[in-house]
């Protein structure tokens, strides 16, 4: 199995101070003396105007002797104005963000305004006879800016080239996710911490948590993520409009939702924000209805859409690739239609649960989407969704594995990727699993079968398919004796226009 191997655990604090960050546009530095003891000091550093998040990360000499420094952050105007004060950490903390969107966790979000700010110090001890040298590297991030390493949110968890399993889609109590109270009584609010236990509880190596239409997420998430330190959090929101759902996945600000609107007329508008933000978007339950029964969930533009616009497809939602509303057929026919647009999966969980329920509820990591990435972060994660190197488990197992490697001559391919195969030539296709011996590998070329192998005990099968040398896709997906799909493949492109 391709980079399938022991990966390393890189601690929150390390990874978060990534050599790939980029430099600070300022540093702010001073002394302290004894004679500092129980003051405080306002550092004043000017904020330009577009900003929409400040990330700031303090470090200071002198700690093997008890210098202890808090850290605080007044916006223009101080205290004197109602959003002056933008919290207080204490010691507790080196690394601080705070946007309109989010904050870490004891300091708050909310409009970052130009002008003078000030990083607040307080020193609760130094001794009479210390001094101490303090740094502090200032970030400021514009509009199209996401969730960076230097933000503290997504940072590398494991290091290490391989496949990573997980859930994209999911809700809790910041949009409409409920479940019982603790006395099992009324059906409130599901509070964020119980859904990311059960994901931890799953083994899930990254979740995405996909409010509707906000990012109120986002600062829990912060808090959550040191602690969860083997499973990334990715932000994200489930734009929800009259006319289909769609998961934006790596954007921190705000963006325009209302599809139809005078603002945003049309699919096209919204993905081109997308675009200049350099996010990721994928197309949520394309073949749900659209009426009472589930409002605005199916995909159902009123006006053209250009499909290169989005990167992925949710081709499967919770448990639905045997029922007629699985999303399947509405990715294949983009395929067809010349798009190379990668197949996903979503559990889409409303109440935080892990355990099988009723056909129809949301469970997570059911199905898990498993992304080959170079490493287990965001930036990792969502690469490799745009690179196509991904297939889903439909049951959400553990173990369950599909890797496709497809050669041509010297040339080699693997799922995501293209291969020129001339005409009249032959492209080999070589499939390795894990946990699926006995079962069905079925090709398919366009849509259409072509071959059905059964998995030996090796783990392995093998296609030959001879091509025109005109443009195809050839998709491998596993099935058990009844048909069931077990696993779902992503294509790989042959001679793609």
């Amino acid at each position: 199995m391709r980079g399938l191997i022991a990966l390393l655990l890189a601690c929150f604090a390390v990874a978060s101070a990534t050599a790939a960050e980029r430099a600070p546009d300022v540093v702010l530095r001073g002394d302290l003396s004894g004679k500092d003891i129980h003051t405080y000091r306002e550092v004043p550093f000017e904020v330009p105007a577009g900003t929409r998040r400040i990330t700031i990360d303090v470090t200071y000499t002198g700690r093997e002797e008890r210098t202890t420094i808090d850290l605080g952050l007044l916006g223009p105007g101080g205290f004197a104005e109602q959003d002056g004060f933008r919290g207080w950490s204490g010691g507790s903390k080196r690394r601080f963000t705070v946007s309109a969107t989010d904050a870490t966790a004891s300091f708050l979000p909310g409009e970052i305004r130009a002008g003078q700010w000030r990083l607040l110090l307080g020193i609760p001890n130094i001794r009479p006879t210390s001094t101490a040298y303090f740094t502090a590297d200032v970030w400021f991030s514009g509009d199209d800016e996401g969730f960076g390493p230097e933000h503290g949110l997504s940072p590398p968890l494991k290091t290490v080239d391989g496949w990573y399993r997980g859930d994209l889609h999911m809700h809790t109590a910041h949009s409409d996710g409920g479940c019982l109270n603790a006395s099992g009584t009324a059906k409130v609010p599901c509070p964020l911490f119980l859904t990311v236990v059960s994901a931890a509880r799953r083994g899930l190596d990254f979740i995405a948590i996909s409010e509707h239409n906000t990012m109120s997420q986002v600062s829990e998430m912060r808090e959550l993520q040191p602690y969860f330190d083997s499973m990334l959090m990715i932000p994200a929101r489930e734009i929800t409009t009259f006319e289909g759902h769609a998961n934006l996945f790596g954007v921190a600000r705000p963006l325009d939702f209302r599809v139809g609107s005078a603002s945003v007329p049309d699919w096209n508008a919204l993905t081109a924000d997308v675009a200049k933000a350099h996010g990721l978007i994928s197309i949520n339950h394309p073949r749900r209805p659209n009426d009472e029964t589930c409002m605005g969930c199916g995909f159902t533009p009123r006006k053209p859409v250009d499909m290169h616009g989005f990167q992925a497809i949710e081709a499967i939602n919770g448990r639905d690739p045997g029922r007629p509303e699985t999303g399947i057929p509405f990715w294949e026919k983009q395929l067809n239609a010349g798009v190379r647009i990668t197949g996903i999966g979503g559990g889409d969980s409303h109440d935080g649960s892990d355990g099988a329920r009723d056909e129809f509820a949301g469970v997570i990591g059911v199905p898990t989407t498993v992304v080959h990435a170079k490493e287990l972060s965001m930036e990792g994660i969502l690469d490799g969704i745009r690179a196509g190197h991904v297939f889903v488990d439909a049951e959400g197992t553990k173990d369950r594995t599909l890797d496709v490697t497809a050669t041509s001559g010297d040339a080699t391919a693997h799922m995501g990727d293209a291969l020129a195969v001339a005409k009249g030539s032959s492209m080999h296709v070589a499939v390795a699993t894990t946990a699926v011996t006995g079962m069905h590998a079925i090709a398919t070329v366009d849509g259409k079968r072509i071959g059905d192998k059964a998995v030996g005990t090796d783990g392995s099968a093998s296609f030959d398919w001879k091509s025109d040398g005109k443009a195809h896709w050839f998709r491998v997906d596993v099935r058990d004796a009844a048909g069931k799909l077990l696993l779902l493949g992503n294509p790989v492109y042959a001679n793609p226009l």
